[in-house]
Formats: C-alpha cells, sequence, structure tokens
C-alpha cells in the first residue's frame, strides 16, 4: 500500500522522507525523523512504535544496521513489518517481513533507502532510489523527485491517496513537514504544489522561531 524514500542529505546533514499510499493520512504513521540522529519509515501493516525505537536506538550510538538487526530480534510480529533506517553517518539498514503485502523491495543507497509494498513491479523502488540520486536542487526537491519517479514507474497497484514530505534541519523540529491527507486524483503532485508554496517562507519560519527579534513580517493585515 505505500512506497518511500528515507535519506540524509550529504550536502548538509539534514534528513528526509517522502512517502506515499493508498491509505489516509500515511506521514502521520510512517515518517521518523529526529535532527542529528537519523531517519526511519515504518510501513506495510505499520506499527509507528517502531520508527521511534529505531531512533531511539540511534541516538544511543547504535548504528543503522545494527539498530535494525536488534529492533527485528526483539519485535513480536515483526514479520508483518517494512522499515527502513539511516543514520548520522549515512549508514542504512532495512527490513521487509515474510507478511510483507504484495510485490516488496527495498534498496540501499549511499545514505538512503527507497521501500515499497503492494508495488505494480519490483523497478518502481529502482526508479526512486535511481531519480534521487541523479536530482539536483534543494533536499526537498531532490525527495519529491524520487516519490514522482516512483509514482511514474506504475506506484503502486490501486491508486495513491496520500503523501507527505518532511525533513529536519537546523532544529529540533521539522522545518518542511508537508502531508496531503487525502487526495482522489494525485497526492504527488499536490505535495509538490505544497512544497512550492512552503519552500520561500521555509528560512523565514525558522528565523521566526530562532531571531524574533530579526524575523521578516508576516505580511498580513494589521501587521505594522
Amino acid at each position: 500500500m505505500t512506497f518511500s524514500l528515507v535519506a540524509r542529505d550529504p550536502h548538509s546533514g539534514a534528513f528526509g522522507m517522502v512517502v506515499t499510499s493508498s491509505s489516509p493520512a500515511v506521514a502521520a504513521r510512517c515518517v521518523h525523523l529526529r535532527q542529528g540522529v537519523g531517519g526511519a519509515a515504518s510501513q506495510n501493516i505499520t506499527d509507528p512504535r517502531l520508527g521511534a525505537r529505531l531512533l531511539d536506538l540511534l541516538e544511543a550510538g547504535t548504528p543503522a544496521e545494527e539498530a535494525m538487526a536488534k529492533l527485528v530480534a526483539e519485535t513480536p510480529d515483526v514479520a508483518y513489518r517494512q522499515l527502513s533506517v539511516v543514520d548520522a553517518h549515512g549508514g542504512t539498514g532495512s527490513f521487509s517481513g515474510s507478511g510483507t503485502l504484495g510485490t516488496h523491495r527495498t534498496v540501499k543507497g549511499d545514505g538512503a533507502v527507497a521501500a515499497g509494498n503492494l508495488l505494480s513491479s519490483p523497478e518502481v523502488v529502482d526508479a526512486i532510489m535511481a531519480c534521487y540520486r541523479a536530482a539536483t536542487g534543494a533536499f526537498e526537491d531532490r525527495l519529491l523527485a524520487g516519490l514522482a519517479a516512483g509514482r511514474d514507474a506504475g506506484g503502486e497497484e490501486g491508486p495513491q491517496h496520500s503523501a507527505g514530505l518532511v525533513v529536519v534541519d537546523q532544529a529540533a523540529w521539522a522545518v518542511t513537514d508537508l502531508r496531503v491527507d487525502w487526495d482522489e486524483d494525485d497526492p504527488v503532485a499536490r505535495l509538490a504544489e505544497i512544497w512550492q508554496l512552503w519552500e520561500p517562507q521555509k528560512v523565514d519560519y525558522l528565523t521566526r522561531a530562532v531571531r524574533p527579534d530579526s524575523a521578516p513580517r508576516y505580511g498580513v493585515p494589521g501587521d505594522l
């Protein structure tokens, strides 16, 4: 029902994830990022606790591959889970249990993991990774390029209805946290439109949080 990409930006050290699914509000359940620590995806028959547990293991100093092995060993019902993780050094880990739905695949690259289940073909995940690695521009643009490539390569067996783009960088909270919780047409395209709206304001909102005395005005009625 889901395909995703979780990655560490080699230029900035930021962590980001994009995801899309036939189910509603996929980003609320599947995305797990922690500034300076890593990123994790928990999908298929999703247990959000597993993404948080992977990040806790990374924060305690466990490398990504070891963290994944430890989580798999200690988790009941892990056969139903599909998991990805990237650590602060660009190390990666992935797991697809025997209960992962339909055609499924994970691909690990340099500081990135693409994963999917109920795919139209295994090549969907390869397209995500290849396009992400070839793309240029802002980290969010590259993540979205990978997600769109997965959609264009056939996506999942059914239609996609929700999508999300999240990035942590320079702050304890997500500096980009954009979601399409339900769309009958093309949530990936809608997500890209929202990113175009957010991109020119992203730094302004970070400045408002950390240096409000030098933040730009809001540009709304009553903002003198």
